[in-house]
């Protein structure tokens, strides 16, 4: 393979399963991840974390913080700074409840997985330091889901910083995948006075890298990653400023992107509409790249 495109070598037979009806669909859950920006000299630089080998979903990927929806978001009251969870509905495509949820999840994974809290005490500020002993807790505490995230909020009088992250895209795993998630995507800036660090029991690895420079190595097979994560990298490149890429959040396209398999004979096909680099074609034990395709 030419690139890092992450390609179970068991999903030719599950697409095959699929299409002589031996598998059942299984129903997609919520999920949010958010891509981290902070400027530098060169431009922005995005957070990954390089899923651990060990991982039985792409181990060894590098991808955004992000995990579950936790359903006790849905309905708990929240503090709430930016978009009415009415508007943040429309741009998600989902009713407002779930709207709350899924921002929740973006800003909880945010801080399990980085230690970054998009929340203040008011509408317009956000807490500085969160390396405390007390705050180290909590965070253990939300990653055990012992506690959700509306009442860690509520706890601490805290205001979700809602305006401080932005839609940026929605993906659903494919359906012959056994475990599946609808996630949506958001960009956000990093607050002044916090810094990231690798609090996920997950990675074991973090860096602040430029979209060019990942979406280059992803392109010499050096960086593995998802579709969804290359995607979204290549759609950061053109902003010089992690402002400029929030402000340009509200122009990205918020339908759904599932992949599509088909069976040419013996051949499967693999496709991501409106994402030809991502085609491919499997004829028994051999893959090819679509060709002018995958990079």
């Amino acid at each position: 393979m030419s690139n890092g495109q992450w390609y179970p070598p068991e999903w030719p037979d599950r697409i095959r399963a699929l299409a002589r009806g031996e598998l059942t669909v299984a129903p997609p859950k919520r999920a949010a991840t958010v891509m981290l920006l902070r400027d530098t000299a060169g431009g922005p630089a995005v957070h990954m974390l390089r899923r651990r080998a060990s991982m039985a979903f792409a181990g060894g990927a590098y991808a955004y913080p992000g995990g579950g929806v936790d359903p006790r978001d849905d309905d708990h009251q929240v503090g709430w700074a930016g978009p009415s969870l009415g508007d943040w509905a429309l741009r998600l495509g989902v009713d407002p409840a779930s709207a709350q949820a899924i921002v929740c999840a973006a800003v909880r994974e945010t801080y399990e997985e980085a230690g970054v809290l998009l929340a203040g005490p008011t509408a317009g500020t956000v807490v500085g330091d969160t390396t405390g002993d007390d705050w180290e807790a909590d965070r253990r505490a939300l990653v055990a889901r012992e506690l959700s995230f509306a009442d860690f909020l509520q706890r601490r009088s805290l205001v979700l910083r809602s305006d401080l992250l932005g839609a940026w895209a929605r993906w659903i795993t494919p359906e012959f995948e056994p475990k599946r998630y609808d996630t949506w995507f958001f960009v956000a800036a990093l607050p002044a006075g916090q810094r990231t660090r690798n609090a996920s029991t997950e990675a074991d690895r973090t860096v602040w890298i430029s979209p060019s420079e990942a979406a280059a190595g992803y392109d010499k097979g050096e960086l593995l990653m998802m579709p969804p994560t290359i995607a979204t990298l290549r759609t950061l490149q053109p902003y010089a400023t992690a402002a400029e890429a929030l402000a340009g959040a509200a122009e990205q396209d918020m339908d759904p992107v599932l992949a599509q398999a088909r069976l040419e004979g013996d051949e499967v096909v693999l496709s991501w509409p409106g994402h030809d680099e991502f085609t491919k074609r499997v004829g028994g034990t051999a893959s090819t790249e679509h060709p002018g395709g995958t990079r």
